[in-house]
């Protein structure tokens, strides 16, 4: 079974940007592994199958609430849902080599404003590698400078999506880009694969799960294509 998901062209050219959910799959080192374990087995005794799944709310692709990173923060049942469905623009970063700097604010200005690209929409997801780490864990991620993320903000950005597990590094302590997204008041979107994108402007949908006390939620995040011009 692949573990990346490729643009369904028999229903409308959707993108499917979710990794697929699997015993194996890499997790944020320490966190829980997922697990799903057959409860109920189709057979004389019983016409369903049913099934029970163990699993960090930060698996696969993941909406980031803000009580994830604050204290005070709305859980996933209390999030509005308008960042998440909408129109959204996919850049591409893979580029570039260097990988040890966080993204930053002058690697997004050309894809800001101009005749060339248009007005920014309200949703930005960025992809930074070459290929989604969907089979092993890979540390080395590039993360979003703080920067960065006030850029977006000043262009009325309300969602943020990345290719990678965090907008911060794995080892960060003082949680900077997230923070100003809380300053921001925006959305997080992570753990995506953009892999088969090209870069353009789509239609996302990704709603988070209510799941009332939730840090976050996985979600099944596609892209739509919008109408030609």
């Amino acid at each position: 079974m692949p573990h990346d998901r490729r643009p369904d062209r028999n229903r409308n050219e959707l993108y499917d940007i979710t990794p697929t959910i699997r015993p194996g799959m890499p997790v944020w080192p320490g966190d829980t592994p997922f697990e799903i374990e057959r409860r109920w087995a189709i057979s004389s005794e019983s016409p369903v199958n049913v099934s029970r799944i163990v699993m960090s709310t930060h698996t696969g692709a993941h909406a980031d609430a803000p009580y994830h990173y604050d204290p005070l923060g709305a859980d996933s049942a209390a999030v509005s849902l308008q960042p998440y469905l909408g129109i959204c623009r996919v850049i591409d970063l893979s580029a570039s080599e260097d990988r040890s700097e966080p993204v930053q604010s002058t690697e997004l200005a050309p894809w800001i404003g101009g005749e060339a690209t248009g007005t920014l929409p309200a949703r930005v997801l960025m992809r930074t590698r070459r290929t989604a780490a969907v089979d092993r864990w890979d540390g080395a991620f590039r993360a979003i400078s703080p920067q960065a993320v006030d850029l977006l903000a000043a262009h009325d950005v309300l969602l943020i999506g990345v290719d990678t597990p965090s907008l911060d590094p794995q080892d960060s302590k003082t949680m900077d880009a997230h923070h100003r997204v809380r300053h921001h008041r925006m959305a997080i979107l992570e753990g995506l694969v953009l892999d088969p994108v090209p870069p353009d402007d789509y239609e996302l949908i990704a709603l988070p799960l209510p799941i009332a006390g939730a840090d976050a939620s996985p979600v099944r995040a596609v892209l739509r294509p919008l109408p030609k011009r």
